[in-house]
Protein backbone atom coordinates (compact mmCIF):
# COMPACT_ATOMS: atom_id res chain seq x y z
CA UNK A 1 0.00 0.00 0.00
CA UNK A 2 1.44 3.70 -1.19
CA UNK A 3 1.76 6.21 1.35
CA UNK A 4 1.25 8.23 -1.45
CA UNK A 5 -2.85 9.04 -2.49
CA UNK A 6 -4.19 6.41 -4.62
CA UNK A 7 -4.44 9.54 -7.59
CA UNK A 8 -0.70 9.79 -6.92
CA UNK A 9 0.40 6.01 -7.33
CA UNK A 10 2.67 6.73 -10.14
CA UNK A 11 4.07 10.41 -8.02
CA UNK A 12 6.89 8.63 -6.23
CA UNK A 13 9.25 7.83 -8.89
CA UNK A 14 10.30 10.25 -10.64
CA UNK A 15 9.60 13.21 -8.32
CA UNK A 16 12.00 15.91 -7.74
CA UNK A 17 12.35 16.26 -3.86
CA UNK A 18 14.03 18.26 -1.06
CA UNK A 19 15.20 16.68 1.87
CA UNK A 20 15.44 18.62 4.78
CA UNK A 21 17.01 17.50 8.04
CA UNK A 22 16.47 18.43 11.37
CA UNK A 23 19.86 18.42 13.39
CA UNK A 24 19.52 18.08 16.89
CA UNK A 25 23.06 17.31 17.75
CA UNK A 26 23.07 15.39 21.16
CA UNK A 27 22.77 11.44 21.12
CA UNK A 28 23.53 10.97 17.03
CA UNK A 29 26.88 9.34 16.58
CA UNK A 30 26.69 10.58 12.71
CA UNK A 31 27.57 13.52 11.33
CA UNK A 32 24.91 15.77 9.23
CA UNK A 33 26.26 15.10 5.66
CA UNK A 34 26.33 11.01 6.06
CA UNK A 35 22.76 11.51 7.76
CA UNK A 36 22.04 13.80 4.58
CA UNK A 37 23.48 10.89 2.47
CA UNK A 38 21.41 8.63 3.94
CA UNK A 39 18.06 10.44 3.34
CA UNK A 40 18.82 10.85 -0.29
CA UNK A 41 19.56 7.49 -0.39
CA UNK A 42 16.43 6.55 0.93
CA UNK A 43 14.71 8.69 -1.56
CA UNK A 44 16.74 7.07 -4.59
CA UNK A 45 15.65 3.88 -3.45
CA UNK A 46 12.47 4.47 -4.64
CA UNK A 47 13.47 6.76 -7.31
CA UNK A 48 12.82 10.12 -6.00
CA UNK A 49 15.04 12.67 -7.28
CA UNK A 50 16.50 15.34 -4.92
CA UNK A 51 17.16 18.49 -6.09
CA UNK A 52 18.36 20.14 -2.91
CA UNK A 53 19.35 18.80 0.27
CA UNK A 54 18.86 20.93 3.43
CA UNK A 55 19.95 20.47 7.57
CA UNK A 56 18.71 22.55 10.57
CA UNK A 57 20.27 23.08 13.81
CA UNK A 58 17.41 22.36 16.02
CA UNK A 59 17.20 23.66 19.67
CA UNK A 60 13.71 22.65 20.68
CA UNK A 61 11.44 21.19 18.20
CA UNK A 62 8.26 23.19 17.50
CA UNK A 63 4.98 21.61 18.07
CA UNK A 64 2.90 22.88 15.17
CA UNK A 65 5.51 22.54 12.22
CA UNK A 66 8.71 20.39 14.36
CA UNK A 67 11.17 23.76 12.02
CA UNK A 68 11.13 27.14 13.26
CA UNK A 69 9.59 29.53 11.11
CA UNK A 70 12.74 31.33 9.20
CA UNK A 71 13.35 27.70 8.40
CA UNK A 72 9.66 26.70 7.01
CA UNK A 73 10.10 29.51 4.94
CA UNK A 74 14.07 28.47 3.55
CA UNK A 75 12.19 25.02 2.56
CA UNK A 76 9.53 26.98 0.92
CA UNK A 77 11.66 28.50 -0.84
CA UNK A 78 13.94 26.05 -1.87
CA UNK A 79 10.75 23.74 -3.15
CA UNK A 80 9.48 27.00 -5.47
CA UNK A 81 13.33 27.27 -6.66
CA UNK A 82 13.42 24.00 -7.77
CA UNK A 83 9.87 23.19 -8.78
CA UNK A 84 9.91 20.31 -6.21
CA UNK A 85 6.80 18.54 -5.80
CA UNK A 86 7.65 16.77 -2.19
CA UNK A 87 9.75 17.32 0.94
CA UNK A 88 11.05 14.61 2.79
CA UNK A 89 11.62 15.37 5.90
CA UNK A 90 14.55 13.05 7.84
CA UNK A 91 12.72 12.73 10.86
CA UNK A 92 9.22 11.54 12.32
CA UNK A 93 6.62 14.00 12.19
CA UNK A 94 3.28 14.30 14.13
CA UNK A 95 0.09 14.41 11.57
CA UNK A 96 -0.56 18.04 12.40
CA UNK A 97 3.37 18.70 11.64
CA UNK A 98 2.98 17.42 8.64
CA UNK A 99 -0.24 18.77 7.33
CA UNK A 100 0.97 22.25 8.45
CA UNK A 101 4.24 21.80 6.25
CA UNK A 102 2.04 20.97 3.47
CA UNK A 103 0.49 23.93 3.56
CA UNK A 104 3.35 26.69 3.90
CA UNK A 105 5.29 24.64 1.27
CA UNK A 106 2.69 23.85 -0.92
CA UNK A 107 4.07 20.58 -1.65
CA UNK A 108 3.55 16.94 -0.47
CA UNK A 109 5.25 15.80 2.51
CA UNK A 110 6.84 12.38 3.88
CA UNK A 111 8.81 11.92 6.73
CA UNK A 112 11.73 9.41 7.67
CA UNK A 113 8.82 6.21 8.36
CA UNK A 114 6.61 7.17 5.68
CA UNK A 115 9.66 7.39 3.16
CA UNK A 116 10.90 4.15 4.44
CA UNK A 117 7.58 2.07 4.68
CA UNK A 118 6.73 3.26 0.97
CA UNK A 119 10.34 1.95 -0.02
CA UNK A 120 8.77 -1.34 2.14
CA UNK A 121 5.46 -1.78 0.24
CA UNK A 122 7.48 -1.50 -3.32
CA UNK A 123 10.12 -4.44 -2.51
CA UNK A 124 7.63 -6.71 -0.71
CA UNK A 125 7.89 -9.66 -3.13
CA UNK A 126 5.76 -12.34 -1.32
CA UNK A 127 2.40 -12.49 0.31
CA UNK A 128 3.92 -12.79 3.89
CA UNK A 129 6.19 -9.66 2.92
CA UNK A 130 3.16 -7.60 1.55
CA UNK A 131 1.17 -8.93 4.94
CA UNK A 132 3.97 -7.22 7.06
CA UNK A 133 3.98 -4.13 4.95
CA UNK A 134 0.37 -3.53 4.84
CA UNK A 135 0.40 -3.89 8.62
CA UNK A 136 2.76 -1.46 9.51
CA UNK A 137 1.41 0.98 6.94
CA UNK A 138 -2.19 1.06 8.82
CA UNK A 139 -0.68 1.22 12.07
CA UNK A 140 1.48 4.58 10.68
CA UNK A 141 -2.10 6.18 8.69
CA UNK A 142 -4.31 5.12 12.08
CA UNK A 143 -3.23 8.06 13.59
CA UNK A 144 -2.85 10.53 10.87
CA UNK A 145 -6.47 10.44 9.92
CA UNK A 146 -7.50 13.14 11.89
CA UNK A 147 -5.59 15.72 10.28
CA UNK A 148 -4.57 14.24 6.63
CA UNK A 149 -7.67 14.48 4.88
CA UNK A 150 -10.91 17.16 4.94
CA UNK A 151 -12.98 15.08 3.83
CA UNK A 152 -13.34 12.48 6.78
CA UNK A 153 -14.90 15.63 8.81
CA UNK A 154 -18.02 14.83 7.01
CA UNK A 155 -20.83 12.51 9.30
CA UNK A 156 -22.89 9.73 7.95
CA UNK A 157 -26.49 10.34 8.66
CA UNK A 158 -27.64 7.23 11.13
CA UNK A 159 -30.75 5.40 11.86
CA UNK A 160 -30.34 5.52 16.02
CA UNK A 161 -32.96 5.28 18.15
CA UNK A 162 -31.48 7.86 20.06
CA UNK A 163 -31.86 10.52 17.57
CA UNK A 164 -27.99 11.71 17.84
CA UNK A 165 -25.71 11.98 14.81
CA UNK A 166 -24.53 9.10 12.76
CA UNK A 167 -21.01 7.82 12.51
CA UNK A 168 -18.53 9.67 11.63
CA UNK A 169 -16.63 9.30 8.43
CA UNK A 170 -13.30 9.13 10.43
CA UNK A 171 -14.79 6.87 12.98
CA UNK A 172 -16.26 4.31 10.34
CA UNK A 173 -12.40 4.47 8.70
CA UNK A 174 -11.04 4.27 12.04
CA UNK A 175 -12.98 0.53 12.60
CA UNK A 176 -12.65 -0.47 9.59
CA UNK A 177 -8.54 0.04 9.75
CA UNK A 178 -9.12 -1.60 13.55
CA UNK A 179 -10.78 -4.61 11.18
CA UNK A 180 -8.35 -4.68 8.79
CA UNK A 181 -5.17 -4.87 11.24
CA UNK A 182 -6.87 -7.23 13.24
CA UNK A 183 -7.33 -9.98 10.20
CA UNK A 184 -3.77 -8.99 9.04
CA UNK A 185 -2.69 -9.62 13.04
CA UNK A 186 -4.83 -13.27 12.85
CA UNK A 187 -2.53 -14.00 9.45
CA UNK A 188 0.57 -13.15 10.25
CA UNK A 189 0.19 -15.08 13.04
CA UNK A 190 -0.79 -18.22 10.97
CA UNK A 191 2.64 -16.99 9.07
CA UNK A 192 4.38 -16.66 12.48
CA UNK A 193 3.40 -20.77 13.49
CA UNK A 194 4.10 -21.79 9.70
CA UNK A 195 7.19 -20.79 10.14
CA UNK A 196 7.94 -22.02 13.61
CA UNK A 197 7.00 -25.66 12.23
CA UNK A 198 9.37 -25.43 9.34
CA UNK A 199 12.29 -24.20 11.48
CA UNK A 200 11.68 -26.96 14.44
CA UNK A 201 11.27 -29.61 11.11
CA UNK A 202 15.00 -27.83 9.80
CA UNK A 203 16.27 -27.95 14.10
CA UNK A 204 15.26 -31.77 14.07
CA UNK A 205 17.55 -32.47 11.56
CA UNK A 206 21.23 -32.13 11.96
CA UNK A 207 21.86 -28.67 9.37
CA UNK A 208 22.99 -26.03 11.42
CA UNK A 209 21.51 -22.67 10.27
CA UNK A 210 23.60 -19.20 10.25
CA UNK A 211 22.08 -15.92 9.48
CA UNK A 212 23.56 -13.16 8.05
CA UNK A 213 22.60 -9.41 9.35
CA UNK A 214 23.92 -5.95 9.56
CA UNK A 215 22.87 -2.51 8.14
CA UNK A 216 20.75 -1.80 5.16
CA UNK A 217 23.67 -1.81 2.26
CA UNK A 218 26.12 -3.31 4.32
CA UNK A 219 26.91 -6.38 1.46
CA UNK A 220 25.01 -8.74 2.67
CA UNK A 221 23.24 -10.57 -0.15
CA UNK A 222 26.46 -10.03 -2.16
CA UNK A 223 28.10 -12.05 -0.01
CA UNK A 224 25.10 -14.24 0.46
CA UNK A 225 25.58 -14.64 -3.31
CA UNK A 226 29.10 -15.52 -3.23
CA UNK A 227 28.74 -17.88 -0.79
CA UNK A 228 25.71 -19.88 -2.71
CA UNK A 229 26.24 -19.35 -5.80
CA UNK A 230 22.90 -17.99 -6.11
CA UNK A 231 21.55 -14.48 -7.92
CA UNK A 232 19.83 -12.85 -5.01
CA UNK A 233 18.86 -9.24 -5.62
CA UNK A 234 21.94 -7.35 -5.05
CA UNK A 235 22.17 -4.06 -5.85
CA UNK A 236 23.64 -1.13 -4.57
CA UNK A 237 20.06 0.37 -2.92
CA UNK A 238 19.01 0.87 0.18
CA UNK A 239 16.75 -2.42 1.53
CA UNK A 240 17.21 -4.59 -1.76
CA UNK A 241 16.44 -7.32 0.32
CA UNK A 242 13.39 -7.74 2.09
CA UNK A 243 11.80 -11.54 2.60
CA UNK A 244 14.17 -13.79 4.09
CA UNK A 245 16.24 -16.14 1.71
CA UNK A 246 17.37 -19.84 2.43
CA UNK A 247 19.81 -21.89 0.44
CA UNK A 248 21.86 -24.87 1.27
CA UNK A 249 25.05 -24.51 1.59
CA UNK A 250 28.65 -26.70 2.24
CA UNK A 251 31.60 -25.87 4.80
CA UNK A 252 34.52 -26.83 5.51
CA UNK A 253 34.08 -29.70 7.97
CA UNK A 254 30.37 -29.42 7.52
CA UNK A 255 28.68 -31.46 5.01
CA UNK A 256 25.85 -28.93 5.11
CA UNK A 257 24.19 -26.31 6.59
CA UNK A 258 21.31 -23.07 5.89
CA UNK A 259 22.74 -19.63 5.01
CA UNK A 260 19.84 -17.22 5.45
CA UNK A 261 20.02 -13.58 4.25
CA UNK A 262 17.66 -11.08 6.46
CA UNK A 263 16.01 -7.61 5.78
CA UNK A 264 18.45 -4.82 6.12
CA UNK A 265 18.30 -2.68 9.06
CA UNK A 266 18.59 1.09 9.24
CA UNK A 267 19.13 3.78 12.15
CA UNK A 268 15.64 4.99 13.68
CA UNK A 269 13.84 2.28 11.71
CA UNK A 270 9.91 2.08 12.53
CA UNK A 271 8.70 0.69 15.51
CA UNK A 272 5.51 -0.38 13.05
CA UNK A 273 8.23 -2.03 10.95
CA UNK A 274 10.43 -4.05 13.62
CA UNK A 275 6.55 -5.05 15.04
CA UNK A 276 5.24 -6.14 11.54
CA UNK A 277 8.29 -7.78 10.70
CA UNK A 278 8.86 -9.91 13.52
CA UNK A 279 7.92 -13.15 12.04
CA UNK A 280 10.43 -12.67 9.55
CA UNK A 281 13.14 -11.82 12.22
CA UNK A 282 12.20 -14.97 14.47
CA UNK A 283 14.26 -16.53 11.47
CA UNK A 284 17.35 -14.55 13.05
CA UNK A 285 16.78 -15.57 16.73
CA UNK A 286 16.45 -19.36 15.60
CA UNK A 287 20.32 -19.24 14.20
CA UNK A 288 22.75 -21.31 15.48
CA UNK A 289 25.16 -18.52 14.16
CA UNK A 290 25.03 -14.97 13.50
CA UNK A 291 27.25 -13.00 10.70
CA UNK A 292 27.01 -9.36 11.12
CA UNK A 293 27.88 -7.99 8.04
CA UNK A 294 28.97 -4.36 7.83
CA UNK A 295 30.20 -2.15 5.43
CA UNK A 296 34.11 -0.84 6.97
CA UNK A 297 34.39 1.60 3.99
CA UNK A 298 31.48 4.03 5.77
CA UNK A 299 32.27 6.63 7.74
CA UNK A 300 29.32 5.81 10.23
CA UNK A 301 30.31 2.02 10.44
CA UNK A 302 30.84 2.43 13.97
CA UNK A 303 27.07 4.15 14.82
CA UNK A 304 25.52 1.44 12.25
CA UNK A 305 26.92 -1.06 14.05
CA UNK A 306 25.30 0.28 17.35
CA UNK A 307 21.75 0.87 15.29
CA UNK A 308 22.53 -3.27 14.08
CA UNK A 309 22.84 -4.25 18.38
CA UNK A 310 20.05 -2.96 19.33
CA UNK A 311 17.56 -4.03 16.32
CA UNK A 312 19.03 -7.20 17.79
CA UNK A 313 18.47 -6.46 21.04
CA UNK A 314 15.03 -5.74 20.55
CA UNK A 315 14.20 -9.22 18.70
CA UNK A 316 15.95 -10.92 22.10
CA UNK A 317 19.52 -11.63 20.60
CA UNK A 318 22.61 -10.30 22.27
CA UNK A 319 23.98 -9.38 25.11
CA UNK A 320 21.56 -6.40 25.88
CA UNK A 321 18.74 -8.34 25.07
CA UNK A 322 16.04 -9.07 27.95
CA UNK A 323 12.53 -10.75 28.80
CA UNK A 324 11.39 -14.75 28.74
CA UNK A 325 12.79 -15.54 25.19
CA UNK A 326 15.73 -13.55 25.16
CA UNK A 327 19.05 -15.19 23.85
CA UNK A 328 21.71 -13.07 25.44
CA UNK A 329 24.64 -15.57 24.02
CA UNK A 330 23.70 -15.86 21.02
CA UNK A 331 27.10 -16.44 18.45
CA UNK A 332 27.46 -13.31 16.45
CA UNK A 333 30.40 -12.67 14.66
CA UNK A 334 31.20 -9.74 12.31
CA UNK A 335 32.35 -9.71 8.72
CA UNK A 336 34.17 -6.46 7.72
CA UNK A 337 32.84 -5.85 4.39
CA UNK A 338 33.82 -3.76 1.43
CA UNK A 339 37.67 -3.91 2.09
CA UNK A 340 37.44 -3.05 -1.57
CA UNK A 341 36.50 -0.14 -1.30
CA UNK A 342 39.13 1.14 1.16
CA UNK A 343 42.59 2.65 0.52
CA UNK A 344 45.22 -0.27 0.43
CA UNK A 345 47.07 1.22 3.71
CA UNK A 346 43.59 1.08 5.49
CA UNK A 347 42.32 -2.39 4.23
CA UNK A 348 45.72 -3.98 5.33
CA UNK A 349 45.34 -2.51 9.12
CA UNK A 350 41.85 -4.00 8.98
CA UNK A 351 43.21 -7.44 7.57
CA UNK A 352 46.09 -7.50 10.56
CA UNK A 353 43.46 -6.57 12.91
CA UNK A 354 40.96 -8.85 11.99
CA UNK A 355 43.66 -11.87 11.80
CA UNK A 356 44.40 -10.96 15.79
CA UNK A 357 41.11 -11.84 16.94
CA UNK A 358 38.64 -14.75 16.85
CA UNK A 359 35.23 -12.47 16.59
CA UNK A 360 35.83 -10.94 13.06
CA UNK A 361 36.58 -11.32 9.66
CA UNK A 362 38.07 -9.01 7.33
CA UNK A 363 36.98 -9.59 3.18
CA UNK A 364 35.34 -8.20 0.38
CA UNK A 365 32.17 -9.78 -0.62
CA UNK A 366 32.32 -8.45 -4.22
CA UNK A 367 35.66 -9.46 -5.10
CA UNK A 368 36.10 -12.95 -3.25
CA UNK A 369 39.47 -11.80 -1.30
CA UNK A 370 38.95 -13.62 2.74
CA UNK A 371 35.25 -15.21 1.56
CA UNK A 372 37.32 -18.67 2.01
CA UNK A 373 38.57 -17.60 5.16
CA UNK A 374 34.70 -16.78 6.10
CA UNK A 375 33.71 -20.38 5.43
CA UNK A 376 36.92 -21.78 7.13
CA UNK A 377 35.44 -19.77 10.43
CA UNK A 378 32.03 -20.44 10.47
CA UNK A 379 32.97 -24.11 9.93
CA UNK A 380 35.28 -24.20 12.76
CA UNK A 381 32.53 -22.25 15.22
CA UNK A 382 30.22 -24.24 13.98
CA UNK A 383 31.84 -27.94 14.75
CA UNK A 384 33.34 -26.30 17.86
CA UNK A 385 29.95 -24.65 19.28
CA UNK A 386 26.92 -25.28 20.48
CA UNK A 387 23.79 -25.94 18.20
CA UNK A 388 19.81 -25.67 19.11
CA UNK A 389 17.78 -28.58 19.19
CA UNK A 390 14.08 -28.53 19.55
CA UNK A 391 13.04 -32.01 21.27
CA UNK A 392 9.77 -33.75 21.82
CA UNK A 393 9.77 -35.35 25.62
CA UNK A 394 6.69 -37.52 27.38
CA UNK A 395 6.01 -35.22 30.61
CA UNK A 396 6.64 -38.53 32.08
CA UNK A 397 10.02 -39.04 31.30
CA UNK A 398 11.35 -36.68 34.32
CA UNK A 399 15.21 -38.09 34.01
CA UNK A 400 15.80 -36.89 30.31
CA UNK A 401 14.67 -33.04 30.98
CA UNK A 402 16.27 -33.77 34.12
CA UNK A 403 19.68 -34.53 32.01
CA UNK A 404 18.89 -31.90 29.63
CA UNK A 405 18.96 -29.13 32.09
CA UNK A 406 22.14 -30.78 33.75
CA UNK A 407 24.32 -30.87 30.47
CA UNK A 408 22.85 -28.34 28.21
CA UNK A 409 21.37 -24.67 28.08
CA UNK A 410 17.58 -24.95 27.54
CA UNK A 411 16.15 -21.86 25.78
CA UNK A 412 12.66 -22.65 25.81
CA UNK A 413 9.70 -24.75 27.12
CA UNK A 414 6.22 -25.49 26.78
CA UNK A 415 3.75 -28.08 27.12
CA UNK A 416 1.53 -29.78 24.52
CA UNK A 417 -0.81 -32.27 25.63
CA UNK A 418 1.36 -35.17 27.12
CA UNK A 419 4.71 -34.03 26.02
CA UNK A 420 7.54 -31.16 26.86
CA UNK A 421 8.36 -29.68 23.95
CA UNK A 422 11.77 -28.60 24.56
CA UNK A 423 14.10 -25.87 22.69
CA UNK A 424 17.92 -26.73 24.12
CA UNK A 425 21.58 -26.15 23.15
CA UNK A 426 23.92 -29.10 23.12
CA UNK A 427 27.26 -29.34 22.11
CA UNK A 428 28.12 -32.07 19.63
CA UNK A 429 29.74 -34.38 22.07
CA UNK A 430 26.48 -34.11 24.80
CA UNK A 431 24.00 -34.39 21.43
CA UNK A 432 25.66 -37.71 20.66
CA UNK A 433 25.46 -38.85 24.31
CA UNK A 434 21.83 -37.68 24.04
CA UNK A 435 21.03 -40.12 21.53
CA UNK A 436 22.95 -42.68 22.55
CA UNK A 437 20.48 -42.58 25.92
Amino acid sequence: MSVFNKADDDFARGARAVVALPDRAQGNARGVEARLDEAAGLAAAIGIDVVERLSFRLREPKPATLFGSGQVEQIADAVRMDEAELVVVDAALTPVQQKNLETACKAKVIDRTGLILEIFGERAATAEGRLQVELAHLDYQAGRLVRSWTHLERQRGGFGFLGGPGETQIEADRRLIRDRMAKLRRELEQVRKTRGLHRARRQRAPWPVVALVGYTNAGKSTLFNRMTGAAVMAENLLFATLDPTMRQISLPGIDKAILSDTVGFVSDLPTQLVAAFRATLEEVTAADLIIHVRDVSHPDSEAQRADVMAVLAEIGIGPAADGPDANPTALIFEAWNKLDALPPQEAERLLHEAARRDDVVALSALTGEGVETLRRTVGDRLAAGHRRYTLDIPLTDGATLAWLHQHGEVLHEETEGETQVVEVRLSEEDWARFQAR
